[in-house]
C-alpha cells in the first residue's frame, strides 16, 4: 500500500483505527510545490500500529490488615468451640470410664450441698404414721404431751396390777342396791388412778369380767358395743336430790351390755362387765361423773354421796 495513502471509516483494518500522526502533517506547505523525496518522506504519515503490549506480571498483592484480622478473628473462633467441646467431651468421656460404684448422682451432689434430703426416683415414698401428732399451736401440743404421759404412767400401773387383776370367776349378781340409793359401780377394785389432762374419768384397775352396776336410779341415755375410745360402754342419766348426775362406764366386755337405750335402771343393778375394749391399757372400769352438765372428780364424788 502506498505510504502517502490514507484508510477512512470502515476500509480501515482493525489494527490501524488508533493512530498516531507526525505533527508536521498539519504545518503549512513551503514554497515549493512539489514536495521533495526527503520532503515526502518527513511528511508521509508514521502509521504505528498499536502494538499489543505484552502482559507485565504484576507483584503479588500483599494481605490488607482487614484479611489479617479475619484469618485471626477465624483462629479465636475456632480454638473456641474446639476449647468448648473438649470441655464437654472430657467430662462425658471420663464419667463413661468411671466406675459405676464410684459414680455420683445429681441427687447425691445436691444433697451433700443442701440442707435438705433428695431422695432418688427409685426410692419407694416413707409411710407416714398417722397416730402422730394432730396438733398445731404451742399450748395443744403440750397438751397432747401431757396426755401421751399420763397415758404411759396408766400403762405402767396397770402391768404392775396386773398379776393381782385376774380375772373374775365369782357369781354375777342382778342388783347390789335398793331403789333410791347412791352405790359404787364395783363391789371391789385393786387400785385408781386420778384424772389427767384429757382424761376426764377414774380408772379403776379390776379383773376381767367383774360385773357392773348402775350408780343410782336412771334412764339409760347411750349404749354401745363401739364408742370413740371407749370402747364398750353404757351413759345413764339420773335425778338424785333434785340434782342433775350423769354417770358414764367405759371399757366394758363385748356383749356383756344388759340395758339398751331408754331403759329405766335402778341402783345397784348389773348393767355389765369390765374389760378393756377401746383406748384402754390393760383391764379396767373407767367412770365418767357429770353435776349438773359439769365434770366432777367421780371417786370424790362417790365418796361424799355413796353409801
Amino acid at each position: 500500500m502506498p505510504t502517502n495513502q490514507r484508510l477512512t471509516g470502515a476500509e480501515a483494518p482493525e489494527e490501524l483505527l488508533a493512530e498516531q500522526y507526525d505533527p508536521s502533517e498539519d504545518a503549512p506547505e513551503t514554497s515549493t510545490t512539489v514536495p521533495t523525496r526527503r520532503d515526502r518522506a518527513r511528511r508521509a504519515p508514521v502509521r504505528t500500529t498499536a502494538a499489543k503490549t505484552p502482559a507485565t506480571t504484576a507483584p503479588p498483592a500483599r494481605p490488607s490488615s482487614r484479611g489479617v484480622k479475619h484469618h485471626a478473628r477465624s483462629f479465636f473462633t475456632v480454638a473456641a468451640v474446639a476449647g468448648l467441646v473438649a470441655t464437654v467431651a472430657i467430662p462425658a468421656f471420663a464419667a463413661t470410664r468411671t466406675d459405676p460404684a464410684e459414680a455420683v448422682t445429681i441427687q447425691q451432689v445436691a444433697a451433700d450441698n443442701a440442707q435438705s434430703l433428695v431422695v432418688a426416683s427409685e426410692a419407694s415414698p416413707a409411710a407416714f404414721d398417722r397416730g402422730g401428732y394432730s396438733a398445731t399451736t404451742p399450748e395443744e401440743i403440750a397438751k397432747t404431751k401431757a396426755e401421751e404421759a399420763a397415758k404411759a404412767a396408766l400403762a405402767a400401773r396397770v402391768a404392775s396390777n396386773a398379776a393381782s387383776s385376774a380375772a373374775y370367776t365369782g357369781a354375777i349378781a342382778q342388783s347390789i342396791a335398793a331403789s333410791g340409793e347412791v352405790v359404787r359401780p364395783l363391789t371391789h377394785f385393786d387400785n385408781f388412778g386420778a384424772p389427767y389432762a384429757g382424761h376426764k374419768g377414774i380408772d379403776y384397775m379390776v379383773g376381767r369380767g367383774t360385773p357392773i352396776y348402775a350408780i343410782a336410779d336412771g334412764v339409760v341415755v347411750a349404749s354401745t358395743e363401739n364408742g370413740p375410745g371407749w370402747g364398750v360402754y353404757v351413759k345413764i342419766a339420773h335425778n338424785i336430790g333434785g340434782t342433775s348426775v350423769t354417770s358414764l362406764y367405759a371399757h366394758m366386755l363385748y356383749g356383756s351390755r344388759t340395758v339398751q337405750v331408754g331403759d329405766t335402771v335402778t341402783a345397784g343393778q348389773l348393767i355389765g362387765q369390765v374389760s378393756d375394749t377401746g383406748r384402754a391399757y390393760g383391764t379396767h372400769l373407767h367412770l365418767e361423773i357429770y353435776v349438773n352438765g359439769a365434770w366432777a372428780n367421780a371417786e370424790s364424788w362417790l365418796q361424799a354421796n355413796a353409801r
